[in-house]
Parts: C-alpha cells; sequence; structure tokens
C-alpha cells in the first residue's frame, strides 16, 4: 500500500507514521525540485506554539468588551472549555449584529491559509458569515491589488490573464529574449495557492535557456534570477521600472522601432499618450537620459536595450512586488503599453507576462479545470475595504475613501473575527497596526499555532492543521487532484474551523433566529465524508466541459492523485484577440487594449491623466527624505516558509542568524557604518525599527537593504517597544495606498537607515507560549 498523501502550498508528500503519528514526509517520485518547507509540516504539529484548548485573554473574560484592550499582546490567557468559548463568540456576534449590525463584523481573512477545497479557512468564514446576515470584507489581494484593478481598464481581469498566460514552452520554442522587471526569484517558485503536484518553474525556465531564450534581470539584485539562466543584471533604484518602461517607449518611438499597424488595429489611445512621451504636454522628453538620471541606468545601456527588443522577439514580464509600491498600477499599465509598441502581444514568445516566477504555476502547461470548492454564498452586505486598509478602516471610522473611481466609506467595525492568515505578519506598519487594533471592541481568532494574531485575540478557538484532517487538494493554477488523507488525531482539543463555524450556528439557532436553523444551513447535512464526495462529483462533472474524464469517486480514492491531461499546443496570452480582434475583443470599453482610458481619466485623480506616467513616489532613493534614511528596503518572500507559516519550524529557524531574520546589504553600506557581517544591527526609521543580522551581498545595488518578511512579530516590550527584536520589517514599511485607484499595499516604498546594535540583544522569545494561567473555566484536564 503507498503512503497516505497530504498536500499543501509547497508541495504534496506521502506521509509516514509510526505507531499512529506522523514522522516524515516524503515527495512525489515525479516532483523534479520538491520543497524542503514539507519538513516543518512534521516539527510543528506539535510543541510549544501549538494551542492546546480554547483560550480567552484574562481582562476579556472578566470584563467583556469593556476591558483594557491595550492589554492585548501582553496579557495572559485563561483555558476554557470549548461550550464557554463558543457561547462567549455566539454571544459577541449576537451583541454587535443586533446592537450596530452586520456592517460592524469584519471578517478577515486570507486565502493561504489551507490547500483544501473544503478546510479552506477563507470559505468557511464568509460561508458562515453570509449566512449569519453579512459582514464588511475585503477586496482583492497584498499580493497584486495594483494590477488587479487596473488591469481591467486596459486589458481585461488579471484571473483570466493569468489563466491563459504565455507559457515557458511557448518562449521556448520562440527563442525569446526575457526582460524580467523586479526579476523572477527561484524561492517564490516554491509555492503555488491551493496545492503543488510538481515544482516545475526551474526546469522550465532552464529548458527555455537550452532552447535559446536569453534572461535580463532588471532588479537591485542581481540573485532575482537564477544564476543558471546566464542572465544580465541590469541593476535599477527600487521604485523607478515605470521612468524605465518609459524611455525605452520613447527610443521605441523617436527610432520609428514601434509596431505602427498593432497600434491601430488592436490598441486605443496612443496619440493621447505619445505627446506626454515626447514631452510635448508637459516640456520633459522620457528619454534615456531623463531615465538615466532617474533609474541609476546608464542612458546608453537603456536605447540599446530598446533596440534589442525590437530587433527580435521579445518577452516583457512583471514581477508582482512592481504592484506593491506607491503609484505601482503606473508600472502595470506601462508595461501593456512597452509590449503594444513592440507588437507582440498574442504572438507566441512574446508579449507580455504577469508574475513568471512568482508561484509554481504561472507559465506552465498545464491542464484547467475550474474544481470545485465550498460554496460561500452571497454576501448580504455590501461593505468593504481595499485590502490593505485595514488600519485605515479601524483608525477612522466615516472617514472617506477612494476606490476604482468610487468615493466610499469606512464602516465603525467593532468586532473582528479572523480565521486563516496573520495581519501581524503580512499588513504594514505594524506599530499603526497596533494602534488601530485597540479600536476593536472584541476579537475572535481561529488558529493552530500561537501566532502574533492569536496572542492580538480576545477569543481564540484552537484548529487543526492538514495532517489532522481529509480533504481535496487542487488548484486552477496546477494539474493535480490530490486526496488529502488525515494521519493524526486532532492536536489535544483542537478542532475543523467546519466544526466550530457549524457549533457557533447551532448556538445561533437555539437563541431563535428567524426560525432558520442555522447550523442546517451552514452544513446542508452533510458530514465532511459526504462534502468531500460532493465536491468532488461536482468537479467530475466540470471535467467534462474541459474534455477531461475524472474517474468515479471511489477509483479516484484509491489512486488518491488525478492529473489532468496538458493542452496539446503551448499558451499564448489573448492569442485568439491577436488573431481577429473584432470577433474576439477584449473586455474593456473599446474591446481593445486601452493605452489611454476615458474611464480612468474621468476619475479626476491628481497625476493620473488617463495614460501611463511617471510619478515620483515619497520614499525613494531621489526623494529628500533619503538624506535622513539613504537605504531603500526591500521586503521581500522568505524561502525557507510560506509567509509567515511555519516560522517556528527547524528549517524555517535554521536560515535566522543569531535568532533572527537577517537583512542582505552591500559590503560598502556596512562597512561605512562599522557593520562586520554576522553583526546584529537595528533597522530604523520614523515609523519603527527592528532588529536583523547583517549578511553581505555584493550582488546588491549599493543603497538598498533587502529582507523577507514572515519573521513573528516580537516586541521589544521593555527596551523599545516599537521594535521587534526578531525582525520583522513590516515595523518599517508604510501603510498608505499605492494610489487612489486601487488603494493597494505599497510596502516596497521604504527608506531606512541601518545601525550596528549597541546594546545587548534581547532574548527573542516569540516560539514559545504566551502566559497562560494556571486555572481554567470547566477544562479537562
Amino acid at each position: 500500500m503507498p503512503l497516505p498523501l497530504t498536500s499543501s502550498h509547497w508541495g504534496t508528500y506521502r506521509v509516514e507514521s509510526k505507531g499512529g503519528e506522523p514522522v516524515a514526509v516524503k515527495p512525489l517520485d515525479e516532483d523534479p525540485n520538491p520543497s524542503p518547507i514539507g519538513t516543518a509540516m512534521i516539527d510543528t504539529r506539535t510543541g510549544p506554539c501549538r494551542i492546546r484548548q480554547p483560550m480567552i485573554r484574562r481582562g476579556f473574560l472578566e470584563d467583556g468588551p469593556d476591558s483594557d484592550r491595550k492589554a492585548r499582546g501582553r496579557e495572559e490567557f485563561v483555558p476554557v472549555s470549548w461550550d464557554i468559548a463558543l457561547d462567549l463568540a455566539a454571544q459577541e456576534l449576537n451583541r454587535v449584529r443586533d446592537a450596530f449590525g452586520n456592517n460592524a463584523i469584519y471578517a478577515g481573512s486570507y486565502g493561504w491559509a489551507s490547500a483544501g477545497r473544503f478546510h479552506h479557512a477563507q470559505s468557511q468564514l464568509r460561508r458562515f458569515m453570509n449566512l449569519f446576515g453579512g459582514c464588511t470584507t475585503s477586496r482583492d489581494s497584498y499580493s497584486y491589488a495594483a494590477a488587479e484593478v487596473i488591469l481591467p481598464h486596459i486589458v481585461g481581469p488579471m484571473a483570466e490573464l493569468l489563466r491563459e498566460h504565455t507559457s515557458w514552452r511557448s518562449i521556448a520554442e520562440t527563442g525569446s529574449k526575457v526582460i524580467a522587471f523586479g526579476g523572477m526569484a527561484a524561492r517564490n517558485s516554491q509555492m503555488n495557492s491551493g496545492g503543488v503536484g510538481r515544482h516545475s518553474q526551474a526546469e522550465d525556465m532552464s529548458a527555455a535557456r537550452k532552447a535559446g531564450a536569453e534572461f535580463i534581470n532588471i532588479s537591485p539584485s542581481n540573485s532575482d534570477v537564477s544564476g543558471e539562466l546566464d542572465s544580465e543584471w541590469i541593476p535599477i533604484h527600487p521604485n523607478t521600472d515605470t521612468a524605465l518602461m518609459l524611455a525605452l517607449a520613447h527610443t521605441l518611438f523617436v527610432e520609428n522601432l514601434h509596431d505602427r499597424v498593432f497600434l491601430k488595429s488592436h490598441c486605443t489611445g496612443f496619440e493621447q499618450f505619445h505627446p506626454y512621451l515626447t514631452g510635448e504636454t508637459d516640456g520633459t522628453p522620457k528619454d534615456a537620459n531623463w531615465a538615466a538620471a532617474v533609474t541609476g541606468i546608464p542612458a546608453a545601456r537603456i536605447i540599446s536595450l530598446a533596440r534589442e527588443m525590437a530587433a527580435g522577439p521579445t518577452f516583457l514580464n512583471g514581477s508582482w512586488s512592481l504592484t506593491r509600491q506607491q503609484n505601482g498600477e503606473q508600472a502595470i499599465w506601462m508595461l501593456v503599453v512597452l509590449a503594444a509598441m513592440l507588437g507582440g502581444i498574442g504572438k507566441p514568445g512574446t508579449g507580455f507576462g504577469l508574475g513568471l516566477g512568482a508561484v509554481n504555476g504561472i507559465g506552465s502547461d498545464r491542464g484547467y479545470l475550474p474544481w470545485a470548492a465550498l460554496p460561500a454564498g452571497r454576501n448580504p452586505k455590501s461593505s468593504f475595504i481595499p485590502v490593505s486598509r485595514i488600519a485605515d478602516m479601524l483608525l477612522n471610522p466615516g472617514e472617506k475613501f477612494r476606490y476604482n473611481g468610487g468615493e466610499y466609506a469606512y464602516p465603525d467595525v467593532r468586532l473582528v473575527y479572523w480565521v486563516g492568515g496573520n495581519p501581524f505578519h503580512h499588513h504594514q506598519d505594524i506599530n499603526r497596526l497596533i494602534k488601530a487594533w485597540q479600536n476593536i471592541e472584541t476579537v475572535i481568532v481561529h488558529d493552530p499555532f500561537w501566532t502574533p494574531t492569536a496572542r492580538h485575540a480576545d477569543i481564540v478557538l484552537p484548529t487543526t492543521v492538514p495532517l489532522e484532517r481529509s480533504d481535496l487538494a487542487a488548484s486552477t493554477r496546477d494539474d493535480h487532484l490530490v486526496a488529502m488523507q488525515q494521519v493524526a488525531e486532532p492536536f489535544a482539543m483542537a478542532q475543523n474551523d467546519h466544526d466550530i463555524f457549524a457549533a457557533l450556528a447551532r448556538r445561533m439557532t437555539a437563541k431563535g433566529k428567524s426560525g432558520t436553523n442555522f447550523e442546517q444551513a451552514f452544513t446542508s447535512g452533510r458530514s465532511e465524508a459526504e462534502w468531500l464526495r460532493h465536491l468532488y462529483e461536482e468537479s467530475r462533472e466540470r471535467g467534462k466541459e474541459f474534455g477531461h474524464d475524472l474517474p468515479d469517486y471511489e477509483s479516484f480514492l484509491v489512486s488518491g492523485i488525478y492529473k489532468l491531461r496538458p493542452p496539446a499546443e503551448p499558451t499564448v496570452m489573448l492569442k485568439s484577440f491577436r488573431t481577429d480582434p473584432v470577433e474576439n475583443p477584449l473586455p474593456t470599453p473599446s474591446g481593445r487594449i486601452e493605452i489611454f482610458s476615458e474611464i480612468i481619466a474621468a476619475f479626476g485623480l491628481a497625476d493620473n491623466p488617463g495614460h501611463p506616467n511617471w510619478q515620483a513616489p515619497d520614499e525613494w532613493l531621489g526623494a529628500s527624505l533619503a538624506d535622513k534614511y539613504p537605504l531603500h528596503l526591500i521586503t521581500h518572500q522568505p524561502s525557507r516558509r510560506l509567509h509567515s507559516q511555519l516560522d517556528q519550524s527547524a528549517h524555517s529557524r535554521a536560515g535566522k542568524i543569531k535568532g533572527r531574520e537577517p537583512c542582505r546589504i552591500h559590503p560598502d553600506d556596512a562597512r561605512a557604518r562599522g557593520i562586520a557581517e554576522g553583526d546584529l544591527v537595528r533597522l530604523f526609521n520614523d515609523r519603527g525599527a527592528c532588529l536583523s543580522a547583517a549578511q553581505f551581498d555584493a550582488g546588491l545595488l549599493r543603497g538598498v537593504i533587502m529582507m523577507a518578511t514572515g519573521a513573528w512579530y516580537d516586541p521589544d516590550l521593555e527596551n523599545e517597544p516599537e521594535c521587534c527584536k526578531h525582525g520583522n520589517p513590516n515595523l518599517l514599511t508604510r501603510d498608505a495606498p499605492t494610489s487612489d485607484i486601487a488603494s493597494g499595499p505599497s510596502a516596497l516604498t521604504c527608506l531606512v537607515d541601518i545601525e550596528r546594535l549597541q546594546r545587548e540583544a534581547p532574548a527573542v522569545t516569540i516560539h514559545e507560549a504566551p502566559p497562560i494561567a494556571n486555572i481554567s473555566r470547566d477544562a479537562p484536564d
């Protein structure tokens, strides 16, 4: 008998057990580049960070929503029974809904919590809250919010573009020149939301290189493209990619290298854009000399690069990081415009890409099927915020905000219910978030571990991990369906999210809400096993529409894994539009690529004239603030964990230096400050500080520091409360919107300075349990 399977965002594994306990995971034989993060699932399943039973913050247990909210994150927790915890959670949900309305409840979640189609934290939360009468939710993602909002105006929804993304196979067969704006860091391709059957990105990139593709890495870091690809590195000042693209476009235009035919047949608005490009409208030609002063790239190299791009098949790839900066919408818009000027959109191996290498699935030739998932239903309430504006909402209820051409008001949120995700990791300016968090009356959190978010909750409900439940793992960006098998009993008193919500719904029913059987509506009368069969059968029916003949459910369970048939031809984004733009128009107002958008121009936003343009960010190496904080901080996805998940694991901790998350710094920048390699350092600006360890990197542009996100927030309460002693860089990043178009996160617009730590380093304590009272309320031993 083969070993049972489990799946995660970083891979699919077979689980080896002894005495009923999982002891090791082994990647699939067919996976050429498995992620070692999988080992962390074993050593984190038990230990001090695992939450043993329901917990209530002591002050909240005694005083309820009138307790001292500043004590969150500092006060001890009291163990309680499930009945007490659920009764209290139900009481608070009812209280806030009845007194303030459903809009006063914010349902926070993030999609990376689970790879399963049923035990998916965000879906479970949304289904429960929608049946409860609705709530305030978020729109878009921290990964690429600016792109999600701007792309539908100019070419089409991002989700559809990613679905038909030009494949590495097409690039290889064309022998293209791949221009990687923002790089294509290999660490990112370990992941895929919803699961990974086979890690193929490195293999696909290498195959393209061997077939003749050339790579150019435009990034502040030489390592942002794998050394095996023999890429040319063009170092660039952070946040200036739009200026570079404009200068490349200027050279194409003035040297008559642009594709006039494509611009006329497939695009609209170039006649409004090129006067800005040449400086006719503002007196500043966006030429190579202008861009050299902004980007730090020599003018001669900008001109020669434009000529090289026009001379042969070229593929322009924009990393998702381009969106996470002030005015990130402009970089993505200009990427599309530059590709349109080259005329390759819709042709094999050319055009533009949206995150090759960002996750494992982008650019792979895989079969597609929109797998069934737990239906969340419809939210009866329309109240929302852009995903990264949570602190704004909590600090400024009633204040107006702009989003995608509309004006809205922040709701007055009294209760936050968080299931899946860690805002004390992925949100910017955590010191500001801490202040905002104190405005919430009640915080309920589901979590398997004592994450910073769980520590800042009032009611903590312990949940299972994937090894402790059965599920179906699948993703539209992957071609494997995996039968995840429960290989361990739930740890201590942990329960599945679904069972927690069902028990809550039962209590709501008992309180007589409109005579509706809330629990029955939430569960649909199905057990876990019945839900899994239902979702499989629905997926099987959908598969017929896409040419996939899935086996019956029993046969699937025997094999445990099913792989979709790959497409016969390489995938080319916008191929049908290229072939016939009249018969296959884009979902834009004109049906064509909108170089100038009447809709965006009508938004009436300052510095947004309706076409892509350069706007200097508030914080960059060319800003006056650089005199005070002369280093640009770039925060990126870590290589040893997924965001902050499993930071407590041995694998994640092995990548730290002296217990801290390291920062990469050019040796010259370090030595100028008296910093030796391996020294403990303090990064700081006006927003906060974090401790780190210096790691020299001569392949980094001077004036730039790079640091992985995801170190669990661990404030130095005794010495410097505004400082994370563990190395969470989001104590430094700015909590400001990309612009009034998308209002996305702009974490990569951030200036700091660094100094050698002069005092004794405080101990990192975040991977220990918080203070737990020696008493319990109706809880078993």
